[in-house]
């Protein structure tokens, strides 16, 4: 077995993992199967060039084909159960509290991969810029991260406490 780096790894809940193997299991099968009829029968129509019908099939085959990429890479690098935590430290599964400086608003949100986003608050990926600028941090530390529009924004971390549930 090839180890993997650690950043590569998507930690998922037993459900989640569950949701996304019966859709790659339904998109490779039955999904493949359906789109394939739907071409064939567009394909009957005739002259291919002008054949709306066609070139839809043909479209939403591409994206199921992307799909089932999508979900094989997951899948390849899950890990099912719950990534390891500590109280006041900030990573996958944890519930976090910033403040953003300069602003008095706090804003509390669940640190995981979006494939848990059935999660009743917000999820913010591992990933993204506030994600990957505050992975590691303690409570009481800062982290500066870069906005989409390039300018920098500074929060501070309140609270991290592992994930509870709904």
């Amino acid at each position: 077995m090839t180890e993997t780096r650690a950043d590569n790894v998507t930690w998922l809940t037993q459900e989640a993992y569950d949701r996304l193997k019966a859709e790659l299991d339904h998109l490779s099968g039955p999904g493949r199967i359906e789109i394939a009829q739907k071409i064939e029968a567009a394909r009957e129509e005739g002259d291919l060039r002008e054949n709306g019908g066609y070139h839809a099939a043909k479209e939403e085959q591409g994206k199921i084909e992307g799909r089932i990429l999508q979900l094989q890479g997951i899948l390849e690098n899950a890990r099912v159960g719950e990534a390891p935590r500590t109280e006041g430290v900030v990573g996958p599964g944890m519930t976090v509290t910033v403040a953003f400086e300069g602003d008095d608003e706090e804003v509390t949100f669940l640190l995981a991969s979006r494939e848990e986003s059935g999660a009743p608050i917000d999820v913010y990926s591992p990933k993204s810029p506030l994600g990957a600028a505050i992975n590691g941090k303690k409570v009481g530390d800062k982290a500066t991260y870069t906005l989409p529009n390039g300018r920098s924004m500074t929060v501070e971390i309140l609270d991290a406490t592992p994930y509870a549930g709904s």
